[in-house]
């Protein structure tokens, strides 16, 4: 009776967590703003580049990348059509989807739309992103899967308002139906096939049903009790990505001479093509002691941490050290990207308690910045004879 008893508790608070629709809600708010706005940064930063990196004039030419699409079987938009005003129409549309993904503007249909485009340029040209293009795709894909818009987003202050108001969401049946009218001219012009073809067409009709049944209370509470099995799912699948991750990088690290010796950091510090600040990486290389610390102490926090998520307190301190980490990367190798797209994935593992405490102190900052400032003492009314201000 005693064993039945705790494994029943102990099922139903698994049961209970995974239909909780407040479970991980902040977590992954913050990986989608996070990655909306590091993706958008990116199309930003190349965007006087694009035509070189991504376009159909590029070095890496059309030739190449359709023989290596036709070897992985990959997934690219741009590959419908090769002329020059479809590129620039799609990285603009790219962005776009970016800003919406950011702000949580549709968050469902524009996490789906994030996650072609990520594939769709990133599988046009393979060897531009140096290893980020891997965060950005684990991340997107599982950003399909969750309710990442349920907390600071637009679509958290529309529910409000449409609630209130009881008036009809005209804007989302238009995205709907023209999102209808693009799949309907790819799949008849056969350029979109295969697995991704059911895959968006099956989102698409999920829409559909939705709207269909979500005037009916039965049939509505059933599918968002399946939403939030499957958001906590996808938010638990992320978190286990991102320990794979940091394990086999630790544990390959291990294996490696230069890891073993202590060397490895001041090896990589010294390289010429990944020193965007020479002094800086000189400074550090400079000091044995220090290149000793980092690189034992890398491989030390990428092992541990997988293991440091059964308690809190150990796991807070090494994402703390894990945050440092990829900045470094960032400034000493000139890795920007793969380091703040590890920096995002990383957000999942934030307890709820500060990402509500950032929150409320960013809340705080805007409303003291709107708060008209008191006159000075030199403005103030004059009080009259009976000691009240002029002013009353």
């Amino acid at each position: 009776m005693t064993y039945s008893r705790l494994f029943g508790g102990a099922l139903d608070r698994v049961l209970g967590r995974a239909c909780d629709a407040r479970v991980w809600a902040y977590q992954s708010a913050a990986v989608r703003i996070g990655m909306g706005g590091v993706w958008l940064l990116l199309l930003v930063h190349e965007f006087w580049r694009r035509e070189r990196i991504w376009g159909p004039d590029a070095p890496w030419s059309w030739r190449l990348a359709e023989d290596s699409l036709d070897r992985s079987h990959a997934f690219s938009v741009l590959r419908w059509s090769g002329g020059q005003l479809w590129f620039e129409v799609f990285y603009l549309l790219s962005a776009a989807v970016a800003v919406a993904l950011l702000l949580g503007w549709r968050t469902r249909t524009a996490s789906l739309l994030f996650l072609v485009s990520v594939l769709s340029l990133d599988h046009r040209n393979e060897n531009v992103l140096n290893a980020g293009d891997t965060i950005f795709r684990i991340t997107a894909i599982y950003l399909v899967f969750m309710r990442a818009g349920q907390v600071w987003s637009l679509d958290a202050r529309r529910r409000g308002r449409l609630a209130d108001a009881d008036r009809p969401d005209r804007t989302g049946v238009a995205l709907w139906a023209a999102c209808g009218l693009v799949l309907t001219g790819a799949t008849l012009l056969a350029v979109l096939t295969g697995g991704w073809a059911l895959l968006l067409w099956g989102c698409w009709a999920g829409q559909a049903v939705w709207r269909g049944v979500r005037d009916r209370p039965g049939a509505r509470r059933t599918l968002e009790l399946i939403g939030h099995v499957v958001h906590n799912g996808a938010v638990l699948m992320l978190m286990i990505q991102v320990c794979l991750l940091y394990a086999s990088a630790g544990w390959y690290k291990i294996q490696g001479a230069s890891w073993q010796d202590g060397t490895a950091v001041y090896w990589s510090a010294g390289l010429d093509w990944l020193e965007p600040y020479p002094a800086l990486s000189h400074a550090l290389s400079s000091h044995p002691y220090t290149v000793l610390a980092l690189t034992y102490g890398t491989v030390l926090v990428q092992v541990a941490f997988p293991f440091s998520v059964l308690d809190r307190r150990v796991k807070n301190v090494l994402l703390a050290l894990l945050f440092a980490e990829h900045i470094g990367i960032g400034l000493l190798l000139g890795l920007p990207y793969f380091s703040l797209s590890m920096i995002v994935a990383d957000l999942v593992f934030l307890p709820t308690g500060f990402l509500v405490a950032v929150r409320e102190r960013a809340a705080g900052l805007v409303a003291r910045r709107r708060r008209p400032p008191l006159p000075d003492r030199d403005e103030r009314p004059a009080p009259d004879a009976d000691g009240v201000g002029a002013g009353r």
